[in-house]
């Protein structure tokens, strides 16, 4: 592994800090962008460097074409990763965000690469859970974009801006493509702790479908729920960074130097 990692499109790093001793690689909502990690280094450990994960149709990557199913997607990125797994690292994914985490962490460990000390899963029920909703992928688009507003799974200020909604549509479309025809597959639980995170006003995806994540893990588990609805990622963005603060700090290699909140 190079300790210089070359550039490519996937992995972003808004604050690079080549002193960190571990990597928080951060995966975006569907519909989301690395936009929503952006600050996120301001409220964590001074030797934690976030990385987030720029998804093709958005940011770095709009020109090119997104993914429409995970097993691809998933392959793309641990790929893209290689070259950035020279020091500790964690994941953290929000809704679509945490099964593509959850999948890319099963592939390396598969690949004989190294694994993340660390996966905080947030907004999304345990992929041993089979979706209770039918697809939307198809729907036309008056019917896809209501279903949308009802599932609260897009943000409200985005879904309300029709400019921008023609141009996200593609991506919406593909990102909930990818989840839809996601097909969970049995394999042994993984060696390193989990923590979820979910929204207490979030109806979706309740304390039980979270509470599942457990048994993907022969590690410790920790499951935390957060005033908010779905988008307590944004609503209680403190409170989930202090307690990502904590997490890192106890998980670090050599002891993080914790940052005042």
């Amino acid at each position: 592994m190079t300790n210089t990692p070359t550039f490519n499109a996937w992995v972003t790093c808004p604050k690079p800090n080549p002193q960190a001793n571990l990597r928080l690689f951060c995966f975006p909502y569907a519909g989301g962008s690395t936009l929503s990690f952006r600050t996120w280094s301001n409220s964590l450990p001074t030797t934690v460097e976030v990385c987030p994960i720029e998804l093709p149709g958005r940011g770095i990557q709009i020109r090119s074409v997104p993914f429409t199913q995970l097993e691809p997607l998933v392959q793309a990125i641990a790929q893209a990763l290689l070259p950035y797994l020279d020091k500790s690292f964690a994941f953290f994914g929000h809704s679509m965000g945490a099964l593509v985490s959850f999948e890319v962490a099963r592939l390396l460990r598969k690949q004989d690469e190294r694994e993340p000390i660390h996966l905080f899963v947030s907004g999304r029920r345990a992929p041993q859970i089979p979706s209770s909703e039918p697809p939307i992928h198809t729907l036309p688009e008056p019917a896809f974009l209501d279903k949308l507003r009802r599932l609260n799974g897009t943000p409200r200020a985005v879904l309300e801006n029709v400019e921008l909604m023609q141009m996200l549509l593609p991506t919406l479309r593909a990102d909930f493509a990818v989840i839809e025809t996601y097909v969970y597959a049995t394999e042994s639980p993984l060696n390193f702790p989990i923590t979820a995170f979910g929204g207490l006003q979030d109806i979706e995806v309740n304390f039980d479908r979270l509470q599942a994540w457990r048994q993907q893990t022969n590690a410790s588990f920790s499951l935390q729920m957060l005033p908010g609805d779905h988008f307590f990622l944004h609503s209680a963005q403190a409170m989930l960074l202090q307690s990502l603060a904590q997490h890192l700090q106890a998980r670090s290699p050599v002891g993080l130097q914790k940052q005042s909140f």
